[in-house]
């Protein structure tokens, strides 16, 4: 099975990731997107996190789609980090992974703890976001990983690829942002 894992806050969820997801879907052939709902993103700060069951039920009600299943596995493998939730998916080998995220990710992913295991442990397909693509895509990790970057016309190879592989998917921008949803639930 090819599994597309987009992991985050969904603090909250939002069309945004229905979009990607779909996107992911048809552009790298999977079968299904997964979306990780983290315990806590450790490069987050607590305050303003809704709590992990009210972030499920958001994700729950926006991921109206049979290949889309939301699930908290991160909490239930006790992982925090992207890195020891891909080591410990390794067992599962009836399923090849791809770790779905946007170019804002890729432009901090030298903050993440074992950034580098996290290019080895899977495939990654990054999706154009603006205004973070550019500066992404000229940052430490592209730059480190350029050898392994495929071109978006090899999108549907990824899930096969031994990683390192990557790809950069541009994609038309999608208005939807969980900070600007709370910042507008907070107003009177």
């Amino acid at each position: 099975m090819r599994v597309g894992l987009l992991g985050g806050s969904f603090n909250p969820a939002h069309e945004g990731h229905l979009y990607v997801s779909l996107e992911a879907l048809r552009r790298l052939q999977l079968d299904q997107v997964w979306w990780l709902v983290s315990p806590q993103n450790p490069l987050k700060p607590r305050a303003g996190m809704a709590p992990l069951e009210e972030r499920l039920a958001s994700a729950h009600a926006v991921a109206r789609h049979p290949a889309v299943r939301v699930t908290s596995l991160e909490s239930r493998l006790g992982t925090r980090y992207t890195a020891d939730t891909l080591n410990r998916l390794k067992s599962w080998k009836d399923h090849r992974f791809v770790w779905l995220i946007g170019a804002d990710n890729l432009a901090q992913l030298p903050r993440w703890r074992h950034w580098e295991q996290v290019m080895h442990a899977c495939p990654i397909a990054v999706f154009e976001r603006d205004p973070y693509s550019y500066g992404a895509l000229a940052g430490a990790a592209a730059t480190r990983f350029a050898g392994a970057r495929l071109s978006d016309a090899r999108a549907a190879e990824l899930a096969a690829c031994a990683p390192p592989a990557w790809v950069f998917l541009r994609l038309r921008p999608h208005p939807a942002s969980s900070t600007e949803i709370r910042r507008a639930a907070d107003q009177p």
